[in-house]
């Protein structure tokens, strides 16, 4: 961590003075080569998403969630009327351009532009979609617009019981932080949070690397990435957070 010294002797952080608030995030979409990423509308979104994640037949999806798994589509249509209309969490609908199937759902949550925070979360992809190129490219889209925005900070945080979100932010380039201790209460139980990021100056270097990626190169004829991500960006990764 960058220090200076004040007039009394004491260490103070670098300046800010030539730094801006960013504006919030758009609700406008988001396009790459294997997603669209684009503002959640139950009317166009609720049919395929819920036949979607009928393809998670135990329900571990919702496991981490503070709602769901919803009985009918009726009550699923209802939660997702809901927060469509939210602007912070800010819901999209990952949609999968081969298909032109809504396969996702993700968020943009404690949107703080005064300090250049930012957070990913409700993050509920279906089976269908998990494990895709397109759900990758799903989560760079959505890092690329705050960075670009001008946010200073790109926040992941999941119950650090969660060992497959705790995996995919690692492999997103978010460092480990650390684990908030009791910092909440969902469906009638503890939460112990674990804390990650992804901070400005990192973000040119986590760019290249999704970029060559995503790059359709990276895929043989049968969909198989040649290069693993992971080891494009495990080099980045903080090792303090």
């Amino acid at each position: 961590m960058q220090s200076h010294t004040n007039h009394l002797g004491q260490p103070i952080s670098f300046s800010l003075s030539g730094w801006r608030p960013p504006v919030p995030p758009p609700r406008e979409e988001m396009v790459g080569h294997y997603c669209r990423v684009e503002p959640l509308d139950a009317d166009r979104h609720a049919s395929s998403l819920f036949e979607a994640s009928r393809a998670d037949t135990t329900g571990t999806n919702w496991t981490y969630l503070p709602y769901g798994p919803f009985d009918s589509f009726e009550c699923y249509q209802a939660w997702l009327k809901d927060s469509a209309q939210t602007s912070d969490p800010r819901f999209f609908a990952i949609i999968e351009i081969s298909s032109g199937r809504a396969l996702g759902v993700a968020s943009c949550l404690r949107i703080d532009p005064r300090n250049g925070s930012i957070e990913i979360g409700h993050i509920n992809f279906s089976p269908l979609l998990q494990r895709t190129p397109a759900a990758t490219e799903a989560m760079f889209l959505m890092m690329e617009r705050a960075f670009r925005l001008g946010y200073r900070r790109f926040e992941w945080k999941c119950d650090a019981l969660n060992a497959p979100s705790r995996r995919a932010a690692l492999r997103l380039g978010l460092s480990f932080e650390g684990i908030f201790r009791q910092a909440t209460i969902y469906k009638g139980r503890n939460r112990d949070t674990a804390w990650y990021a992804a901070i400005d100056r990192e973000w040119p270097a986590l760019q290249s690397a999704f970029s060559r990626w995503l790059d359709p190169t990276n895929f043989d004829e049968l969909g198989r990435q040649r290069l693993a991500l992971s080891a494009l960006i495990a080099p980045l990764l903080s090792p303090h957070g």
